[in-house]
């Protein structure tokens, strides 16, 4: 199978929407695939397992490359001549290659990765809240399937008149976000550092930006022998360190590989703080790591984690219902280990080789649909 990958973000820019198109290609190399990616020009690397990048222009904003329509995308479909187009949280870029594709008569699939609505919603963007949704479905319009990673981002499509809907999750790496890593010197050592005293350790990994709400954090403040971890870096680190001041608060900027997983190690709980999650890959990597979670109930999280059997789902309304959830794990380290280890079992189905599988699976789905009729029929929500 021959697959272009039209992404929004790719490397060196380091998100949920480039994790997982990297762990795609991946996958895709590793089962004797051919592929190439489209990005926008951020001084990405010119292949990727084995696979190469074509940069296309693009625009600066919040420090994040914008990719714009160009004439060049049509011109690398034709040359390639893809079995199937996977559109990665399309935009402008990703819109204008779906069209392409269209166009060629190229089956496409798009990954829905944005809350729009939350978006709307903390911008106070009232009307507009509408016409962003109408342009959202008009991107869609143009792919034969379009994947949603929870069930809350699906009714969110399904309210906006998005057709052909599917749900599609993602991965985590088992192995490189294990319980034993706590055994590791690296580990243990960062562990010392930031539990010292016997400080309980409440942890954070993800970017900081207005939509992560990392300055809900400030909500625990006077917790004695705490400290806060916070992994990640972003626009919004000024207003959050601002926020958080006279807290003890540790600032790991932004980590991956195994420096990412002996951060988690080190954790005694992780708390996610954001509303507008379409997803939420850092709570499944807490969970492999064996960490209880906190989190809003809202979006993602909501089917990531089982409130009261691996973590707590607070009330983002409630501004004690942050605290109250982080004061209940914080005295019982048994109930943190228990709720830790089974949310570790719950994730050990979810590899990305799994998740991969079941997104080949969409490709053929699609591609025997175009076989059979030129025009994108509906696919079911499963």
């Amino acid at each position: 199978m021959k697959v272009a990958v039209v992404s929004e973000s790719f490397l060196p820019t380091v998100n949920g929407v480039t994790t997982s198109v990297c762990r795609v290609l991946e996958h895709l190399a590793r089962e004797g695939h051919e592929a190439m990616v489209i990005a926008p020009h951020a001084k990405a690397p010119s292949t990727f397992a084995g696979f190469p990048v074509h940069q296309v222009p693009a625009v600066a904003y919040r420090r994040f490359p914008v990719g714009l329509p160009s004439p060049q995308v049509a011109r690398l479909l034709e040359d390639f001549a893809p079995d199937v187009l996977h559109a990665a949280s399309p935009f402008l870029l990703g819109g204008h290659a779906l069209n392409a594709a269209r166009k060629a008569g190229i089956p496409s699939v798009a990954i829905y990765q944005t809350d729009v609505a939350g978006y709307a919603k903390r911008n106070r963007l009232g009307l507009a809240s509408k016409l962003a949704w109408q342009f959202v479905r008009k991107i869609h319009e143009s792919a034969d399937r379009t994947l949603a990673p929870s069930t809350a981002a699906a009714q969110d499509c399904i309210g906006a008149g998005i057709p052909r809907l599917a749900l599609w999750g993602r991965g985590v790496d088992i192995e490189l976000y294990h319980p034993r890593n706590r055994l590791r010197p690296s580990a243990a050592a960062l562990r010392r550092r930031l539990g010292s005293g016997g400080r309980v350790v409440i942890g954070y990994v993800g970017r900081i930006a207005p939509e992560k709400q990392v300055e809900r954090l400030r909500e625990l403040a006077g917790l004695p022998d705490v400290t806060i971890a916070i992994v990640g870096d972003g626009p919004s680190e000024p207003l959050v360190r601002r926020a958080l001041r006279g807290q003890h608060v540790v600032w790991l900027g932004r980590l991956s590989g195994e420096a990412l997983a002996d951060a988690y190690a080190s954790f005694d709980l992780f708390v996610h703080t954001g509303t507008e999650e379409t997803f939420g890959q850092t709570i499944q990597e807490a969970q492999a790591s064996g960490l209880p979670v906190i989190a809003p109930h809202a979006g993602g999280p909501i089917d990531l984690v089982d409130d009261g059997t691996d973590g707590l789902l607070f009330d983002p309304a409630d501004p004690a219902a942050l605290r109250r959830s982080v004061d209940l794990l914080l005295g019982s380290p048994a109930l943190r280990a228990r709720w830790g280890e089974a949310g570790r079992r719950k994730v050990l189905g979810r590899s990305w080789s799994g998740v991969c599988d079941q997104l080949l699976g969409h490709y053929g789905e699609v591609i025997g649909l175009h076989r059979t009729s030129p025009t994108p029929l509906p696919a079911p929500l499963a």
